[in-house]
């Protein structure tokens, strides 16, 4: 099972990167909790894929960075007129 995990991990971070996924899209896309997808990338990814792990790292910081942007839009979008 342990195999399993480590190899799920493996394959979020790719998709997540091709993707520029945020780990609410890629938890929608596997079928899994975003704690999990979080866990997986930043606890089990760096053990198993170190240079995978610095490549889904830059990309979770750059996501961080502009979620305050992300939330203003859909508010904006929620509340534009039709």
């Amino acid at each position: 099972m342990k195999e399993n995990i480590e190899e799920r991990a493996c394959r979020l971070a790719v998709y997540m990167i091709e993707n520029r996924a945020t780990v609410r899209a890629a938890a929608q896309k596997f079928g899994i909790s975003k704690s999990t997808v979080h866990k997986d990338l930043s606890e089990r990814l760096p053990l198993c894929n170190r240079v995978l792990y610095d490549q889904v790292k830059s990309l979770l910081e750059q996501n961080k960075a502009e979620r305050h942007i992300r939330g203003g839009m859909a508010t904006r979008n929620k509340f534009k007129p039709p």
